[in-house]
């Protein structure tokens, strides 16, 4: 049988492959490429520079695992861990909760709203995959249905751009679902690739899923066939998350580091400074373009895309962070903590404010 050439791409740890399902290319190393993204304006991310703490809710008794804010903005949403396993409500207006949901049976893993604000779905450590249809006009969900198949802790969850299709990771691989008809659709991986974490481009066509051995897995979602590997990092690669315009990916990785990628090479743009403890999550701002990452030991940092630099550093927790999330029209972000609470930011701006 006649090879396939494989077009190798270097990276600062080793190699990005074009891969077929069951085949991958030797390990290369080349320099480290350095660019900037034009994601922002500068004035923007003058805003983020001194942030403003303006509440912190006091949310679950246990770890806060995961945090999703509504369409609207009015509404987040936190995931509790372990014993405390619930999905809360919370006004941003006043910080005070709206309901509290017993959605798993242990650690709510991940979250996220559908792009047409219609769907909320979340993973937890129990395998169990829960929907649920979102009101827009009294803020509340109702369920639907679970969504049963995986048999390992659900780890990271992901929904393409037209709200048709949820794509969710686990210690077990990566599933399919069928949104509209809330139906399984395939199973992309099985157990030889534990995934911690997902992401779809903005155009929906490219999933990527950072696995349990430090890679990057770059998969064509329409026909569910795998399209290149990056060794991105040592050890678990813990967050992902695509620019808007959908030409760089972040990924994030238990060694500390945050890597920048370019997505239509799948080449290494740089690495920012390293944080001194196992990187959690990572958000990108909506609206102008800043990484939010979250570090077991030093907490939240704040980073201008365009210059790889960073802009803030934020110790609002009392221990590890553990979730971040901006809400979608960029204003607000919300960390959470091993500390049991809810920290929400706002960028320093005389526009924004939470008594609008």
């Amino acid at each position: 049988m006649k090879k396939i050439p494989l077009a190798i791409l270097g990276t600062v740890l080793g190699i990005m492959t074009v891969v077929t399902s069951t085949t991958y290319a030797r390990e290369s190393r080349q320099g480290l490429m350095v660019a900037a993204i034009p994601e922002m304006a500068s004035s923007q991310a003058q805003s983020w520079r001194t942030p403003q703490l303006v509440r912190t809710i006091q949310a679950h008794s246990t770890a806060v695992d995961a945090l999703s804010f509504s369409p609207s903005g009015r509404v987040l949403l936190s995931g509790g861990s372990r014993s405390d396993a619930h999905l809360k409500l919370w006004w941003l207006k006043t910080g005070r909760e709206i309901d509290s949901l017993r959605v798993h049976q242990t650690s709510v893993s991940d979250m996220a709203f559908s792009a047409d604000g219609t769907i909320l779905a979340s993973v937890g450590e129990d395998g169990g995959v829960n929907l649920w249809q979102w009101n827009q006009q009294n803020y509340t969900g109702d369920y639907t249905r679970t969504f049963l198949g995986h048999r390992s802790n659900l780890l990271s969850l992901a929904m393409t751009s037209d709200s048709k299709v949820l794509v969710t990771g686990g210690l077990d691989g990566i599933r399919v679902w069928d949104l509209r008809n809330q139906r399984p659709l395939y199973t992309l991986a099985n157990f030889d690739h534990p995934t911690y974490s997902l992401a779809l481009h903005p155009k929906a066509e490219t999933l990527v899923s950072g696995l349990k051995n430090g890679t990057i897995k770059i998969w064509n979602l329409n026909t569910g066939q795998p399209l290149y590997v990056i060794r991105a990092h040592q050890g678990i690669t813990s967050a992902l998350a695509f620019t808007p315009n959908g030409r760089t990916l972040v990924s994030s990785g238990y060694d500390g580091n945050i890597r920048v990628w370019d997505t239509r090479t799948w080449q290494l743009k740089y690495t920012l400074a390293k944080h001194t403890g196992k990187i959690r999550a990572i958000a990108i701002n909506p609206v102008n373009g800043t990484i939010l990452a979250s570090a077991s030991r030093d907490g939240v940092r704040l980073w201008n895309l365009n210059t790889g630099k960073q802009i803030a550093w934020l110790t609002g927790h009392q221990d590890w962070v553990q979730s971040v999330a901006f809400s979608r029209d960029g204003r607000f972000l919300a960390t959470g903590g091993f500390d049991r609470t809810i920290n929400i930011w706002q960028a320093n701006t005389t526009e924004v404010a939470l008594t609008q």
